[in-house]
């Protein structure tokens, strides 16, 4: 009895100057490693969470956009929002609004954990340079500097996944009626490292990258600006006790987003384009009937905004902006607010004033 009182007094004492130790690091600005990694990891999951609920929310408008902007001029299936998305229920029923959705989260869920974990420390690492640059210690992110910080997750999250959105597009846009069949996203990658070379999994990956710093950039710049704006301004009484509502954070989010798609969609037109480049059966799957073979070729990104403009006119490049616009809105309001819910069930502290 004597030796378990002084081994589970030993274990107290051990307790507390674990404790004490932490809270010094703390006090003097360091985190301690375990909690530390308790925090990335909590961040992860909650960026997953959030890319996983928002993509299968609007899943049959993000595979409609996708379908709009690469289909065939010459045999068009899909005109418009409402008629596409009756048309693939009549002809591949409710599985057919939701190909590729899968994948898609397979995708969005790493992509989404990489690009607010990136944007918390890109942010962090900026304001600290900041700081020392102004030699003001009270000061925050401008919103040039939170574009940057959201810029820099972007790219990061991006390249990251992009084989898989690649493969991606193109299991969304095959149907039944296609001459051959991806029959997952495994098999859809060995496929195209098969017979097309380890270089097409990053067709399009340039156009993506210049398109990041309008959209991922604005989203966060705009989303983080409108937080800090109403809560200083407390307008209309949206603000209670220094937070704000899900409600109000949903309409930030949505403002986000709307404002971050409409700049960046043709550079998405482009990088869908460029990614059926090299597909034998592309043009097949793009009409749906297998009467048209021409091949859908691009030299490069400049060629294909060339080709695209000269041949289908200037809107061409804003195919599918109307789902993507009704999708988009409340897709990326839904990741916010489900990132923000997350953290706060799981006690995560991300400020980064911290």
């Amino acid at each position: 009895m004597a030796s378990e009182d002084v081994k589970r007094g030993e274990s107290a004492v051990s307790t507390i100057v674990n404790l004490a130790e932490e809270a010094k690091l703390a006090s003097e600005g360091v985190k301690a490693p375990s909690h530390a990694l308790l925090t990335i990891c909590k961040s992860l999951v909650a960026g997953g969470v959030a890319g996983g609920v928002s993509r299968t929310a609007v899943a049959p408008l993000e595979r409609l956009k996708i379908l709009l902007q690469v289909q065939n001029p010459h045999s068009i299936k899909y005109n418009g929002t409402i008629q596409g998305l009756k048309y693939i229920w009549r002809t591949e029923g409710l599985r057919g609004l939701f190909k590729g959705n899968g994948t898609n989260c397979a995708r969005i869920v790493p992509n989404s954990a990489v690009k607010f974990f990136s944007y918390e420390e890109a942010s962090k690492v900026i304001l600290r340079l900041y700081r020392q640059q102004t030699g003001n210690e009270d000061a925050q992110l401008t919103p040039v500097l939170r574009l940057g910080a959201g810029a820099c997750a972007g790219i990061i999250a991006m390249s990251a996944t992009y084989p898989m959105d690649m493969v991606r597009g193109r299991l969304t846009v095959q149907t039944d009626k296609s001459p051959r069949q991806y029959r997952g996203i495994i098999h859809a990658l060995s496929t195209v490292l098969k017979e097309e070379g380890p270089r097409a999994l990053y067709r399009g990956w340039l156009p993506s990258v210049i398109g990041v710093v309008p959209y991922v950039g604005l989203n966060f710049a705009v989303y983080e600006s409108l937080k800090d704006w109403l809560i200083k301004t407390k307008p209309f009484g949206l603000v209670e006790d220094n937070e704000l509502g899900v409600t109000t954070r949903l309409a930030c989010g949505a403002a986000a987003g709307t404002v971050g798609q409409t700049v960046a969609y043709p550079l998405d037109v482009i990088r869908r384009r460029m990614q059926m480049v090299g597909w034998k059966d592309a043009a097949s799957v793009v009409t749906g009937d297998g009467k048209t073979k021409a091949p859908l070729e691009y030299t490069g990104m400049v060629d294909a905004f060339r080709k695209t403009v000269r041949y289908e006119g200037f809107g061409a490049l804003y195919k599918g902006l109307v789902p993507n616009s009704v999708k988009v809105v409340p897709s990326i309001a839904i990741a916010f607010v489900t990132y923000e819910l997350v953290k706060d069930v799981l006690g995560v502290e991300l400020r980064i004033s911290d």
